[in-house]
């Protein structure tokens, strides 16, 4: 099963029991209570059911957990593009988790032609796989709430099979981060409040997924973020390591004002695989006018950003009665402030 993960391109491959992460159910239930969720669903929708593999498959006896690859960052100094452009973390440059399935899919499509069962489960609220990664040997629950694997970091996406085969568990690897908190001194809004606990209300990777408005005191530090945050990961030494390398087909930003004038239909079209709230497009639109006010706007630009800027405001005015059209002129007002510009 390991070696046909690997041919398929997971970078690493685990085994483990498939009795309940009892101890992941306890925290989520403890951090759902605490508020430290944020309104996340996902696996705190149902913590008894993301932390039971056999819910996913009666006869459950084993999880083969895979690892998926992807490109980190690269920083390098490059020149001031004309027009503004919202950055996208890397684990959605493109549809890793697309990449991910298809390799599962050869181990669990393996163990069928053998006679046993399989289910492939990734980016689901069904399982836990962060911890189920712990637990199959692939890594160690980082302080930044990342799976770490040795001599790699955290660039991965994380999936299983759960299957009725029973199959031997692989051992579990020694935690490696020491005293080293680099993530927690390294997250722009002090979101990592203990070793592996993310507080989302503070997490600009969950306040770009969260509906309504976008907080206020954390706009200056979304910076021109337009989907997901990376600076847990680039400020983690393993990751720093990793040597992952590109496909050359990854999308690593947008035009934002490309994305404030386009219909809705074009809109979703580039973005729509991401996690959109209630995939209403005015989200991104959303977050595009907040990455708007953190940018350097270019004389070439100014113009075409101050029509934008008015047009959604002019518009939020004019439909008193769409909650979606005033928050959108809400955000283009506050862009508008940072960016100086008069659109009265």
């Amino acid at each position: 099963m390991r070696a046909i993960g690997l041919d398929a391109g997971l970078a690493a491959v685990g085994f483990t029991h498939a009795a309940p992460f009892d101890e992941a159910r306890v925290e989520l239930v403890r951090r759902k209570e605490l508020g430290l969720h944020g309104g996340m669903q996902f696996t705190y929708r149902n913590p008894e059911r993301s932390t039971t593999p056999s819910r996913i498959l009666d006869s459950a006896a084993s999880l083969v957990v895979g690892a998926w690859p992807y490109a980190a960052p690269v920083a390098a100094i490059s020149p001031t593009p004309e027009r503004p452009i919202g950055e996208v973390a890397a684990y959605a440059w493109r549809d890793h988790y697309r990449d991910l399935r298809l390799a599962l899919d050869t181990i669990a499509d393996a163990l069928r032609a053998n006679g046993w069962l399989a289910r492939v489960v990734a980016d689901d609220n069904a399982l836990v796989d962060r911890a189920a990664a712990v637990r199959a040997g692939l890594g160690w629950a980082g302080k930044n709430s990342n799976v770490l694997l040795p001599g790699r970091g955290s660039w991965f996406v994380l999936g299983a099979v759960v299957t009725n085969a029973a199959l031997p568990p692989s051992v579990e690897v020694v935690d490696q981060c020491g005293a080293c908190r680099q993530c927690i001194d390294g997250c722009p809004t002090g979101a990592i409040v203990a070793d592996g606990v993310v507080d989302a209300r503070r997490c600009l990777a969950w306040l770009l997924q969260a509906d309504g408005d976008f907080a206020p005191e954390f706009r200056k530090s979304l910076g021109t973020r337009l989907y997901g945050c990376d600076d847990c990961q680039t400020v983690c030494p393993p990751s720093r390591d990793s040597p992952t390398d590109p496909l050359g087909d990854e999308i690593t930003g947008y035009d934002l004002l490309e994305l404030l004038t386009a219909d809705e239909e074009a809109l979703m079209a580039a973005v729509g695989r991401w996690y959109i709230p209630k995939r209403d497009p005015h989200y991104v639109r959303r977050n595009a006018l907040v990455a708007l006010g953190n940018s350097d706007i270019l004389p070439v630009a100014q113009t075409q950003t101050s029509e934008v800027l008015t047009a959604y405001v002019r518009n939020g005015e004019a439909s008193s009665a769409d909650e979606s059209e005033q928050m959108l002129a809400r955000h283009a007002r506050w862009a508008a402030d940072e960016l100086g510009l008069d659109i009265n």
